[in-house]
């Protein structure tokens, strides 16, 4: 059975850290019990590892092209396994998997973290073995000694709270298409065989779900990814966005993300890329090179609200909450960091590796999707980010109990530095005639006149796209920020998929390329899927500005 995970990115470290991979040139049975009974000890809550056989090792790195295996050896290197299996105790089986990489035949094994803390395995393979707790200390697996085995002795059955059994919730509560989804989305081999298994076996593959036989149930990391509404089994699981329009406490909006963790996320990111952030340029006389530069950087943007959607407690009720100002975005979450980083270490250093890690599970599952960085990386991203700029260094804070984190990005010094009164001047005397009035200004606006038009122009467009297209555009472009089908998007605006509501609503987007076919040349494609264009998502992120 193919690992929910893949291949390629794992062996190349792109999305594992190495620390958490080892690599076996051949099959050493006495070094290998050890790396598994290291990562099901997990001591550093990373979430277990894996360790690739048939691939050789070079300070860390894996050596190209594997050296392989023999494949009449894949059966029954994998029964020793097994059998090593019940040398450790409590006995402790990771999830193997053969795999042809580069032309050469490798095995894989998955040790995720155990339940059963802390794990022994026998010194050697032989009669009079000694039986230790061994760890992982960088790339290596020792055993643990001192204040190390006492560290481990104390994680006794303690489990991260994102890998716990939720006995709220069953396997129907996971929904398949969002499970499917992610494992195509990764280009998992797991992906084609799902189509053939029950989802129980689906879940259990993937570690999502654990228990006896007889009552299977989903752990919560599983719940937060897989579920529609994760808010039915942790309170308040969801991004709170308040979008103030000025420097006061009256004109401002809400919005709420809901739904599976990584696409709130994604929804969240999204909604401050078409709205908020903006880039501009400055020309200057005396040079030919104009300075460019955007209010906020979306990469330290993106980097910080994914750490706190990585690293809040989803055991207290508390939302992300991100508050967008002039001059400033504050991304606040729930509790502070995990000792010992404190407020004085949250604030002085620009890269953090803490001992422990609040959710193993949760940061696997967004660094395969591409939407956080590595262990530790996080912080030396944001800064970066801000640097390169030209914007002032995040800044990190926490209270002495470390109730929580705030993350402030304050916008580039040079951002609004034109004169008001002109840009005003220029917004008072914006007229907007036509279509074709429209579709110029959302894409050739200053962003200084296009942010502060706000509710004047955006009163205009929402006439005029009443009376010369017609009153549903906005929730046709809502509903393709994404690539969706037809029947899908007509479902999701309450009209039936008929011809001639693709006639009256769909076409006319298209036309305008306000809306972009996946397959132009053919039309009628059953696979047929639509999605705003940037113009599209400029119209609707101006309109919207008077709801």
């Amino acid at each position: 059975m193919a690992l929910p995970i893949n291949i390629e990115s794992l062996i190349n470290g792109q999305t594992i850290e190495w620390e958490r991979i080892e690599f076996k040139q051949g099959w050493n049975p006495e070094d290998i019990i050890h790396s598994m009974c290291a990562f099901a000890n997990d001591i550093h809550n990373w979430g277990g590892g894996y360790v690739i056989i048939g691939v050789a090792e070079n300070k860390g790195q894996p050596v190209l092209p594997p050296a392989g295996l023999q494949q009449n050896s894949l059966d029954g290197i994998q029964g020793e396994i097994v059998r090593l299996g019940h040398s450790i105790t409590p006995n402790y089986f990771p999830i193997t998997q053969p795999y042809v990489l580069q032309g050469q035949h490798i095995l894989v094994l998955w040790c995720p973290a155990g339940d059963n803390r802390p794990y022994i395995a026998p010194s050697t393979l032989g009669n009079r073995a000694q039986r230790y707790s061994y760890i992982r200390v960088g790339s290596h697996s020792i055993v643990a000694q001192g204040e190390q085995l006492r560290q481990l002795q104390e994680l006794t059955a303690r489990i991260p709270f994102d890998d716990r059994i939720n006995n709220r919730a069953s396997i129907n509560d996971f929904d398949l298409g969002l499970i499917r989804t992610y494992l195509q989305e990764i280009k998992s081999d797991l992906f084609e065989e799902s189509a053939r298994m029950s989802l129980t076996d689906l879940a259990i593959s993937m570690h999502i779900a654990k228990g006896p036989a007889e009552d299977i149930r989903p752990v919560n990391v599983g719940l937060l990814f897989f579920t529609k509404e994760p808010e039915l089994f942790f309170l308040r699981s969801w991004i709170e966005l308040v979008w103030h329009k000025d420097n006061g406490n009256r004109n401002f909006t809400e919005h709420y993300f809901k739904g599976a963790l990584h696409k709130q996320l994604r929804d969240t990111l999204e909604f401050l890329k078409n709205n908020i952030i903006n880039e501009k340029v400055v020309k200057h006389a005396h040079k030919a090179e104009a300075d460019r530069f955007y209010n906020f950087p979306y990469n330290a943007v993106e980097e910080a609200l994914s750490n706190a959607v990585y690293h809040k407690s989803y055991e207290i009720g508390s939302p992300i909450e991100v508050q967008v100002w002039p001059d400033k975005i504050e991304i606040l979450s729930f509790p502070g960091p995990v000792p010992p980083v404190n407020a004085n270490i949250l604030r002085t250093q620009r890269r953090i590796v803490a001992r422990e890690y609040r959710n193993r599970r949760i940061g696997d599952f967004l660094k395969e999707l591409r939407l956080t960085e590595g262990r530790g990386t996080g912080f030396p991203t944001i800064y970066n980010a801000m640097a390169a700029n030209g914007s002032p260094a995040p800044v990190f804070s926490t209270d002495d109990n470390s109730t929580h984190v705030l993350v402030t990005l304050t916008v580039h010094p040079a951002y609004g530095n034109q004169a008001n009164d002109q840009v005003s001047d220029q917004v008072n005397d914006l007229v907007i005639n036509s279509l074709d009035d429209l579709i110029a200004f959302v894409n050739d606006a200053d962003d200084q006149v296009s942010d502060q038009a706000g509710n004047q122009v955006s009163n205009q467009a929402t006439q005029l796209i009443n009376n010369e297209v017609h009153n549903r555009v906005v929730d046709v472009l809502h509903y393709t920020k994404d690539w969706v089908k037809r029947d899908a998007l007509f479902f999701a605006i309450g009209l039936s998929n008929h011809s001639d509501h693709r006639k009256k609503y769909l076409d006319p987007l298209i036309e305008l390329n306000w809306v972009e076919m996946e397959f132009p040349d053919t039309k009628t494609s059953p696979k047929q899927r639509y999605r705003a264009t940037q113009t599209g998502k400029r119209i609707l992120a101006l309109i919207s500005k008077n709801e």
